[in-house]
């Protein structure tokens, strides 16, 4: 392991984050950083490196003769990536993968019909060579070759949707189809209705048709919330 100060302060938040997206910490808990920098072996440096990071993603919130204090919930930065990941790892997995599928259902199927309108050449080729990634590694178990590609065209479709505030969901996207693989939310081969669904939306994009890309990509999202009924009820 690194022994950097960039590895450490990495080392604590990977122990420190979960725990308080996991209720170890309840809001309005306070945080002592001698005692933490003491548990974890680091210095206070580190430690103070460790509160700029939770503060940026409104975990915490340091306040003059208090400390460094746990926020509620609602204060959070849940679009953050890490964040995502954190809450993914904990017992509350469920419940969030559930948030984040409805949100997916709300917006990418308005991304996909934008993306129908707006999409380069460019991003029609990537469309379609993601979907036949899927189609290539959608048996024999290769989960991890499947979410690569996966990742990938999700990515393409909100960016090419134009809007920029879409496509900066890519990120936290990427982390749910992730947080289902390695979380085990996911059958050992992929439903081939829904990769089937994916190819079928590549040659909507690119045949410039919004209304059947918007209708396929609701159902490739109404079948990831049926999995969850049964994979993570």
């Amino acid at each position: 392991m690194s022994t950097t100060g960039r590895g450490l302060h990495g080392r604590v938040l990977d122990i420190l984050g979960p725990e308080i997206t996991a209720g170890e910490y309840p809001p309005g808990s306070v945080l002592r950083t001698d005692e933490l920098a003491q548990r974890f072996d680091v210095s206070r440096s580190v430690m103070r490196e460790v509160v700029r990071v939770l503060e940026s993603m409104r975990l915490v919130e340091s306040r003059r003769r208090v400390g460094v204090t746990v926020l509620p919930t609602c204060e959070w930065n849940v679009y953050d990536p890490q964040v995502i990941r954190w809450r993914l790892a904990g017992a509350d997995r469920p419940r969030q993968l559930r948030s984040l599928t409805v949100l997916r259902s709300a917006v990418e199927p308005v991304a996909a019909g934008l993306a129908a309108r707006n999409a380069t050449a460019e991003q029609c080729a990537e469309l379609t060579e993601r979907a036949l990634g899927m189609v290539a590694h959608s048996r024999g178990h290769q989960l991890e070759g499947y979410l690569v590609h996966d990742m990938a065209f999700h990515r393409v479709i909100l960016t090419a949707s134009g809007n920029e505030m879409f496509a900066r969901l890519g990120d936290v996207v990427a982390e749910v189809l992730s947080g289902r693989t390695h979380h085990d939310v996911m059958f050992e081969d992929p439903d081939p209705a829904a990769v089937t669904l994916h190819v079928q939306l590549a040659e909507a994009v690119r045949e410039r048709d919004a209304v059947r890309a918007e209708e396929l990509t609701r159902q490739i999202t109404v079948g990831a919330l049926q999995e969850l009924d049964i994979l993570a009820p």
